[in-house]
């Protein structure tokens, strides 16, 4: 594919370092030309020096035969202008755009063939709020993604020294939960994948990946971490979009307080939120913390739009007593900085928002697509389509499918019912797949594999 990217920041080179390693043709527009050196200096990409919305700067990048525009800049209006213009006057078939504000996202019109002319709107705000609140009612749990319209879960866990199943094979869990049906994705040990059959024997700080219907997850969780317990009181640092959204899903269930710096924004929320507590202060205040009995707050939770607060506020409270501290970070490089912290969960919203992005750009009917391990990995649900001529799958056994080594089917949906991955399951029409794949390398050939050979129909 032809894909013009209008940003080069952190969503716009992340995205186009996945297209790139995938066979795309890929052009890059930016007005920071050292944003362009840097991504040029480590991709097969072309730059253009130039302002996204212009027609000039869009003909130069090569709109005229584009097959998708994808509009990641700062500014929500030049995506939007940017997108109309290569609707309007070069009939792009594709175009993908971030819009930040809600505001904008609040009213779908804006965004018909008849205005803004988008085809799919990606808001990192709205990504981020669902990741989180997945995070808070999934306890203990390091990354948590949903498929199959919520049915199934795929979780990460950090096995701890004292689970029942350290230095355990993995098949000693089918005797531990006879009941639930699940499937290990992957194990991660000391960054490297490990085997997933049965008899490899898990081992502290080991990081495992597996697929289980969302209502037996915490079951799962709790074989892996002695110390589990839900969470009850949330102490969230920033009441901006991400703050306020937040609560408003949780604050049902959980006990909420927020710290907004901003007295009149603090007011706003205050007014806008039904049962949580808005404090007016700083979060990164010890004193302040200290008053809140922070050492007896279950997760703290810092979504400020500054970085060094957001890390330094949740050091500070985890020092404190905090029991789990989660930070969201902008720049990627100030997430590698805090692994190893006392951190608990970094979230990029950068990697949350191209897992989103991605979905709308595979080849073949893919339906989710979710980026883990900050993009080290993938999971993705697609669909089977064709016959057992025109599909290399369909009327195959799972065992049959050629596979890449490091990609494996977790669970199959088929008619409403998901069934979880047999060697003797033949794959029918119409089913929906989920396929981790552990090097991202080869995400091209598992698309390959699931497209409809045409030839056949002639």
């Amino acid at each position: 594919m032809k894909i013009i990217i209008l940003g080069a920041g952190q969503v716009g080179s992340s995205t186009a370092e996945s297209l790139v390693n995938e066979g795309n043709d890929v052009t890059v527009v930016d007005t920071d030309s050292y944003l362009l050196e840097r991504i040029q200096d480590r991709l097969d990409i072309r730059a253009v020096n130039g302002h996204a919305s212009s027609p000039e700067t869009l003909i130069t990048a090569g709109i005229e035969d584009a097959d998708m525009l994808i509009a990641v800049t700062q500014n929500d209006e030049i995506n939007m202008v940017a997108c109309q213009v290569a609707n309007a006057l070069f009939k792009t078939p594709k175009k993908l755009a971030r819009i930040r504000a809600s505001d904008y996202a609040e009213y779908p019109a804006l965004f018909s063939p008849e205005a803004f002319a988008i085809d799919v709107i990606i808001s990192p705000e709205q990504l981020v709020t669902a990741y989180l609140q997945r995070l808070i009612e999934q306890p203990e749990v390091l990354q948590v993604v949903e498929f199959f319209d919520g049915k199934a879960q795929l979780v990460a866990v950090e096995v701890s020294d004292k689970s029942p199943m350290s230095g355990q094979p993995i098949s000693k869990l089918l005797d531990m939960l006879p009941d639930i049906k699940m499937r290990v994705a992957a194990i991660f040990r000391n960054n490297e994948v490990i085997p997933t059959s049965g008899k490899v024997a898990l081992q502290p700080g080991d990081e495992i990946f597996f697929l289980a219907l969302t209502h037996h997850i915490s079951k799962l969780v709790k074989v892996f971490r002695h110390a589990y317990k839900t969470y009850e009181r949330i102490l969230i640092a920033g009441g901006g979009n991400i703050g306020r959204q937040l609560a408003k899903r949780i604050e049902a269930n959980h006990k909420i307080k927020i710290v907004e710096s901003n007295p009149k924004r603090a007011r706003f929320i205050a007014e806008d939120l039904k049962r949580t507590v808005v404090l007016h202060g700083d979060a990164g205040d010890a004193n302040l913390l200290k008053e809140e009995n922070i050492s007896k707050i279950d997760v703290f939770c810092a979504v400020t739009n500054d970085d060094e607060v957001n890390i330094l506020s949740a050091m500070l409270a985890k020092r404190m007593g905090a029991r789990k501290v989660i930070s969201i970070i902008g720049k990627a490089s100030h997430v590698e900085l805090v692994r190893g912290t006392s951190i608990d969960l970094a979230i990029s919203p950068a990697q949350i928002t191209i897992g989103s992005l991605l979905t709308h750009i595979r080849k073949g009917d893919v339906v989710t697509v979710h980026s883990l391990r900050q993009g080290a990995a993938e999971a993705i649900e697609v669909i089977a389509h064709g016959d057992f001529n025109t599909s290399k799958v369909v009327g195959r056994y799972l065992e049959q499918l050629k596979l890449p080594a490091s990609a494996s089917v977790a669970a199959i949906l088929r008619k409403g019912e998901v069934l979880f991955s047999e060697k003797s399951l033949v794959i029918a029409p119409d089913d929906h797949l989920i396929i981790f794949i552990s090097n991202q390398r080869d995400i091209m050939a598992v698309e390959k594999l699931f497209q409809v050979d045409f030839n056949y129909l002639m």
